[in-house]
């Protein structure tokens, strides 16, 4: 091996190795990154109804101030509603995972009574236990809670990226000189995929909560307001949010009502999900995820380890992120043409 290969070895080690030391560290300061994930995924969010606020003449401080009062309205107002639907889904837990359990029982113990060749209904409860798949939605949203506790670094962290986002293009040209044109152009690129992707999922995203909210208070079902909200968060999470976020709703209707509202549930879904994923979604969004298939798919299974349920939220717009960072150098370019759906990500 000569001396030359024994280098090219060296740096590629060196290189895997640092990467993996990165991710470590990432992982370990998992409580300090995630809030700030947050905050920038709801600066770049309110940065368009501030940008509108200060081209119709408002000065950027009024504009910024005057959004963060609507937004801490509004999300008082949503916690409000869901501590209610919450606390009292959480004390009806324990009654309705073991009206599931029964219910799940019976039905085994009925298909082995005609002859159907099944397992023990101890054994396969065991293993697959509906009870703890309705249980979901509580932890879920006790995981939410957690998330958001640190709501006023949060907001700050929000109010000074919005403040600062005005000067940031400033300090790239000093910073980068005569090289700084092609650094602002990557940087609007980023900035404006990202904003008009979590834009629009947002739009899209409240239309399917409120959708399955009212679909649900219609069919009779408890918790319509909780069942909305699951909607509407989960929605941000490709490809499985929305499987996710019915599977409590569908089994708490076994329960509470019966196989036909439990049929009306399951439509309303599919109803919701199929016009949502595959009319106004393609229409609204086009092709601004620019990813793979299998890539948005490995980003929420690799993002969700790294951050847990934040993670899988942002997962798109934090692989985007890193899929525009690798084409603007020479030597990263092939790992962003990878990432993208063909070889159109090549055309810058």
């Amino acid at each position: 091996m000569t001396i030359e290969q024994q280098s090219r070895m060296r740096d590629t080690v060196l290189t895997i190795a640092g990467f993996l030391i990165i991710l470590a560290w990432m992982r370990y300061a998992q409580s300090l990154i995630v809030p700030f994930l947050l905050a920038l995924f709801f600066a770049v969010i309110a940065a368009t109804p501030v940008n509108w606020l200060k081209n119709k003449g408002l000065p950027i401080s009024l504009a910024v101030m005057l959004v963060l009062v609507v937004g801490i309205a509004l999300g008082t107002f949503l916690t409000l509603i869901l501590s209610s639907s919450v606390d009292q889904f959480s004390q009806s837990l324990p009654e309705y995972q073991t009206r599931l359990r029964r219910l799940a029982s019976g039905i085994l113990d009925w298909l082995a009574a005609h002859g159907m060749d099944t397992p023990q209904s101890g054994g396969i409860l065991n293993v697959i236990d509906p009870g703890q798949a309705m249980g979901f939605a509580n932890s879920l949203m006790s995981s939410l809670g957690g998330v958001f506790g640190n709501a006023f670094l949060i907001l700050f962290t929000v109010l000074f990226m919005l403040l600062e986002s005005g000067s940031f293009p400033q300090k790239i040209i000093a910073i980068y000189g005569d090289r700084s044109d092609m650094v602002l152009n990557r940087y609007n690129e980023v900035i404006k995929s990202t904003r008009q992707y979590l834009s629009a999922k947002a739009v899209l995203s409240l239309i399917t909560g409120i959708l399955v909210g009212a679909g649900t208070a219609l069919i009779g079902l408890d918790f319509a307001i909780l069942w909305g909200f699951l909607a509407f968060a989960l929605n941000f999470i490709p490809n499985i949010g929305s499987i996710i976020a019915a599977v409590p709703a569908v089994l708490l209707s076994l329960v509470q009502l019966g196989t036909t509202e439990t049929l009306g549930v399951i439509l309303l879904y599919l109803t919701v999900n199929t016009l949502i994923g595959n009319f106004l979604e393609p229409r609204y969004m086009g092709q601004r995820v620019g990813l793979s298939t299998l890539i948005v798919f490995l980003s929420l299974v690799f993002w969700g380890w790294l951050f847990g349920l934040v993670g899988m939220l942002l997962s798109v717009p934090l692989t985007m992120t890193v899929k525009f960072a690798a084409l603007s150098s020479d030597e990263t370019r092939w790992f962003g043409i990878l990432l993208g759906p063909g070889s159109e990500t090549a055309e810058k």
